[in-house]
């Protein structure tokens, strides 16, 4: 389970966040959707542990981030940044299993956990042996998400994981990415712009505008029930394609 309660965060005396709340139970995915700003990506930097926070505090399965070293909190979020960061002068493999052979795992037990994450994400053996520019999106993709679980985290978090992909891959990963989340059975943030997405992936939505939490609920609570005349504009605001009768 994730919680982060009352963080505020400011910059320069700009407030970036303020008084956010939320909890995300084991097994679970949340996602976090708001305009460009809203202050999403700072959240999941402060939940990485990357920049500090001025009040409030991150738990993971009741224990606080502050408790932990860098590293030890580290191991217990797997982070999948936008673009996949993998590391281009290395293979898929040695990407999954880097901070593996950091902790000194023994060479059977990195082959054994890199082979069981290869099944769970789908993805053909002789991928792992090609490096990031030999790899579609999709399989990169799916390399990140390996390598964001190989130290088994409680947690995972993912910054616009499909953003820079196109429309046929972004839709047919993400049906797969929605599997791939079942069957880790991880807590998951999810950090998207694109609330269809957000809808598909996510159980609960947590909008966010100017720093603030603006409403958390469903797709159904936020369409039907919306906190703020914002929810209803963000929603309008995502664009849909016309009806055949409009096409000229």
């Amino acid at each position: 389970m994730l919680e982060l309660q009352n963080i505020y965060k400011t910059f320069e005396d700009r407030t970036v966040l303020a008084d956010v709340n939320l909890m995300v139970p084991k097994g679970a995915t949340h996602a976090l959707i708001g305009s460009s700003g809203s202050g999403k990506t700072t959240l999941l930097r402060i939940t990485l542990g990357l920049i500090p926070f001025d009040t409030g505090y991150v738990k993971i399965n009741g224990q606080a981030l502050l408790s932990f070293t860098q590293v030890q909190w580290a191991d217990r979020i797997g982070y999948v940044p936008q673009d996949g960061g993998l590391f281009p002068h290395i293979t898929a493999r040695n990407n999954v299993a880097l901070i593996a052979k950091l902790r000194g795992w023994a060479k059977s037990k990195i082959d054994e956990r890199v082979e069981e994450l290869r099944r769970v994400v789908d993805l053909d053996a002789e991928i792992l042996g090609r490096f990031p520019r030999e790899m579609s999106g999709g399989q990169k993709q799916r390399v990140a998400i390996m390598r964001a679980a190989m130290m088994d985290p409680a947690v995972m978090l993912l910054d616009e994981p499909m953003a820079a992909l196109d429309p046929l891959i972004r839709s047919s990963l993400q049906q797969e990415l929605k599997s791939i989340f079942q069957r880790l059975n991880k807590t998951v943030l999810l950090v998207t712009h694109d609330l269809g997405e957000a809808v598909f992936l996510a159980e609960q939505i947590t909008m966010l505008h100017e720093g603030r939490m603006v409403q958390t609920g469903t797709y159904g609570d936020l369409l039907l029930r919306p906190a703020s005349p914002f929810v209803t504009q963000f929603i309008n605001a995502q664009r849909t394609l016309p009806d055949a009768g409009d096409v000229r």
